[in-house]
């Protein structure tokens, strides 16, 4: 029988010197039946023109060229064109270990799963990740309320839609939400309500690029979106589904540590961020700190808030507790 056909979408925007790169990452997969959606977000680099060559190239490909309107509207283009029964996503400034889409396609077929997700790599920017090696650990299986909060109580599972193979008819119904900075975070719990098992597979399928000019690297105002998408998440969570309130809490805890800790202290603006992160931080931290499942590092930063918002800022810096 004829392997299932596997959707790749691959936003681009202005990521001419990684792009080929990823593109050929994708094309010299072992898995060789899929299709590639290319969606250029109004690149006014050399993209579009490095697009058009891959499909010209290989027949597999297809390109759409459309204004920018960011990387939610550009996946969710791909996702109204796609004809495979599973669909995966590669950003364009990132790469495919050459296994990626066998491993996480006998994934879901061994364990009959609806989602696949495989273990990612940060490279920055200019280096090289070593081969990657077989895994020595077996693949994990989850139910989606074990999946739920796996990924809320930031375990081995994240929020990020790389790294990972899907069932094309979980997103059916389902469209990321134009002009989020965190448009994974906004979605998974909605795409985990549509499946019945993940499994995770702890081999490297994924090489995630550091860029030193990434957003997310720098603070903005945008930044903070996260949690107020936590926060929205968290009310409704407390109505359908109250048994992952523990999890979604901790996730909106070190979100709000995140940004405190990011935020610049020298304008209204950011010091009315900043003074939202530690009113949340000051809401949530006794049930987090009684929670087993919390990570130590979010641990560590309750017992440091006990003190006060000052001495705080003053142990923590600015390096973070989330990551």
């Amino acid at each position: 029988m004829e392997s299932p056909l596997i959707t790749v979408i691959v936003p681009v925007y202005n990521v001419e010197p990684y792009l080929p790169r990823c593109i050929d990452s994708v094309l010299s997969q072992s898995y060789r039946n899929i299709e590639v959606l290319v969606v250029d977000d109004g690149s006014t680099d050399g993209s579009p023109s490095l697009c058009d060559y891959y499909a010209e190239h290989d027949d597999r490909v297809r390109v759409v060229h459309e204004p920018n309107r960011g990387l939610s509207e550009a996946r969710n283009t791909a996702l109204n064109l796609m004809r495979g029964s599973l669909v995966t996503m590669v950003d364009g400034d990132d790469w495919l270990a050459p296994e990626a889409l066998t491993t996480l396609s006998e994934a879901i077929v061994a364990h009959d799963a609806d989602v696949a997700v495989g273990r990612w790599q940060l490279v920055p920017d200019g280096e090289n990740p070593a081969p990657p090696t077989s895994p020595t650990r077996p693949a994990k299986v989850f139910t989606r309320d074990e999946a739920i909060d796996e990924v809320f109580y930031q375990g081995v599972l994240t929020n990020s839609s790389c790294s990972r193979l899907f069932k094309s008819e979980i997103f059916q119904s389902l469209r990321y939400e134009p002009g989020l900075l965190y448009e994974d975070l906004a979605l998974v719990y909605d795409i985990l309500l549509q499946t019945q098992r993940v499994v995770y597979t702890p081999a490297l399928v994924y090489y995630y690029r550091q860029r030193p000019d990434s957003i997310t690297g720098l603070f903005t105002p945008r930044r903070a979106q996260v949690v107020r998408i936590l926060k929205d998440l968290e009310q409704r969570v407390a109505v359908e589904a109250p048994r992952h309130l523990p999890a979604v809490r901790s996730r909106l805890l070190s979100a709000c540590f995140n940004i405190l800790l990011l935020c610049p202290q020298d304008d209204e603006m950011t010091r009315s961020i900043a003074s939202r992160c530690w009113q949340g931080i000051r809401r949530l931290r006794l049930r987090c700190l009684i929670d087993p499942r919390v990570r130590s590092k979010n641990k560590l930063g309750i017992l440091a808030s006990f003190a006060g918002k000052r001495l705080f800022l003053a142990v923590f810096g600015n390096k973070g507790v989330e990551k």
